[in-house]
């Protein structure tokens, strides 16, 4: 076991061990402090396709490790080879330059910039004949393939949705959101929480479904007929917001009043009631006579 961990702190000591390690843990870390949350919303049979993928992934991690750690060995021992031959042969060992220097396109040095020094002479200023660094030409290139691949998903087989697309379909979706809020705030109104709004497009609504359902028995203005005055300060059943809600709810079966909540969902309930609140002490063209208990 000793000799295990000490194998692994050694090839921690590598430095492209250590930015790899550092990378997974980059990448890891985000994913551990959302797995909670993540867990709960995830069946058993997806996390356990998650938990093969990540293990299936773990093992190609570890393979390009071993892939990587054998070729730095052999880097080094070709390197040593060639060292051992050039002492042998009295000439100088000149070191090759790594990947990374090679990657940035150093693999000239600062000694050597006169080999690729150019004749022309712009004020006193020269120029080096250096080439694109390797980093910038392979990440041009992969703007190239990310494009191609970009048009032909987006614009050719139309697998994805273009941006026009996707900003209708957020719009459709929030709408479907919106009406399922609506309906769930409709559903938990009752008598005990209405409470009265002036807004607009509330009372017009309210105003509709009264002149539909009870302008018949009470006028369209509130006045009365049929049904008693609902402008004035007298109440038959009560005049607060909470109490017409209710009356409107249940109706009154003695004085003909039938019951509403089944032909009317609760916020529309709660319109109406809204709607009968707003009118009073307005001046309907006919008043009936006062029944009932002042407010």
């Amino acid at each position: 076991m000793t000799r295990i961990k000490n194998y692994i702190l050694s090839l921690l000591q590598l430095p492209s061990i250590k930015r790899i390690v550092l990378l997974m843990m980059t990448i890891l870390l985000p994913i551990m402090a959302n797995a909670q949350e993540f867990l709960k919303e995830t069946s058993e049979n997806e996390l356990i396709m998650i938990i093969v993928m990540f293990m299936v992934f773990v093992v190609l991690i570890i393979v390009l490790l071993v892939i990587f750690y054998v070729l730095v060995i052999l880097k080094s021992i070709v390197g040593n080879e060639k060292k051992a031959e050039a002492e042998v042969e009295g000439v100088e060992y000149a070191s090759e330059p790594s990947f990374w220097q090679k990657l940035a396109g150093t693999d000239v040095s600062i000694k050597e910039e006169s080999s690729i020094l150019l004749d022309h002479n712009y004020d006193g200023i020269r120029e080096l004949d250096n080439h694109l660094p390797p980093w910038w030409k392979y990440l041009f290139y992969m703007t190239i393939v990310f494009a191609v691949v970009y048009a032909f998903i987006y614009h050719v087989s139309g697998s994805l949705p273009l941006q026009a697309e996707e900003y209708q379909m957020e719009l459709a979706a929030a709408e479907i959101q919106s009406a399922e809020r609506t309906t769930e705030a409709g559903i938990s109104i009752d008598e005990t929480n209405v409470e009265f709004s002036d807004v607009a497009s509330v009372l017009e609504n309210g105003g509709k479904l009264y002149a539909r359902n009870c302008a018949v028995c009470h006028a369209p203005d509130g006045g009365g007929g049929i049904g008693p005055n609902l402008v004035d300060e007298y109440w038959l059943h009560g005049g607060s917001i909470e109490e017409i809600f209710k009356t409107i709810k249940y109706g009154v079966a003695d004085k003909g009043m039938i019951s509403w909540q089944s032909q009317m969902s609760a916020s529309n309930m709660s319109d109406v009631s809204s709607f009968l609140f707003s009118l009073k002490g307005t001046t309907p063209a006919s008043s009936k006579d006062p029944q009932g208990e002042k407010e």
